[in-house]
């Protein structure tokens, strides 16, 4: 291999591992959470392709988190802060139809490839089943809302709006501290459910979770797309 072209690998090899480190320390500093069974789509990405997010067989076998990482790949190491701040809980207000993935864009535009419609990489469930939302931070929660998007509703092309979605599963208040540890070490906060019931579904549809903390005016907004089977 010309020494060039070595100097210039060692050189992506050494920026790959910097931003990784430095990328850790800010999730160890600002740690919040996401869904992560179905998993939501930028979490989905990290879990997958963060130790190897520079591999061009992702192009191939994961389209979707391929564009996604080269739109802006801080919105996979920072899989836990898709938030928006003082929504009063008028989430319609807050999130324009066609962004409700990226929050309305929150943080400008990095979390914006979140909204493109694709193939994304799809769980499979039954029409009744648990999600998990973590929480890192332990927050606590005044409520969770999961809606999915209504038959004939089709991810593969179309943008998502408020009036594609019906509620399907919803909790109560969670003090800081509730709910159930993970084996993971990279969860290192608790675990939330939601049960969730869609009688008569079938196919490709996203899951939309919206977690309202308790520490503050301060909510998540989580796509998560499953395949019921």
């Amino acid at each position: 291999m010309p020494i060039t072209r070595m100097l210039r690998r060692l050189l992506l090899v050494a920026a790959a591992a910097m931003l990784v480190l430095t990328t850790g320390l800010v999730e160890t500093a600002s740690a919040h959470g996401s869904t992560v069974n179905p998993p939501s789509r930028n979490y989905g990405c990290w879990k997958r392709w963060g130790s190897d997010f520079q591999n061009p067989i992702m192009a191939t076998q994961d389209p979707m988190c391929w564009q996604a990482w080269n739109a802006d790949s801080t919105a996979m190491w920072n899989w836990n802060g898709l938030y928006r701040e003082n929504v009063q809980g008028n989430h319609q207000a807050a999130i324009p139809d066609g962004t409700l993935c990226s929050a309305g864009n929150t943080g400008g535009t990095r979390y914006s490839a979140l909204d493109t419609p694709g193939a994304w990489t799809a769980q499979t469930v039954s029409t009744s089943f648990t999600l998990r939302m973590h929480d890192q931070a332990q927050h606590g929660a005044d409520y969770l809302l999961t809606y999915v998007t209504r038959p004939g509703f089709n991810p593969l092309t179309q943008r998502m709006g408020w009036g594609d979605l019906q509620l399907v599963g919803q909790t109560g208040v969670i003090p800081p501290g509730g709910g159930q540890t993970e084996s993971d070490p990279a969860l290192n906060g608790r675990t939330y459910t939601v049960n969730v019931n869609a009688p008569g579904r079938t196919g490709r549809a996203v899951l939309y979770t919206i977690w309202k903390a308790s520490h503050a005016d301060q909510v998540y907004y989580l796509c998560s797309d499953v395949i019921f089977a």
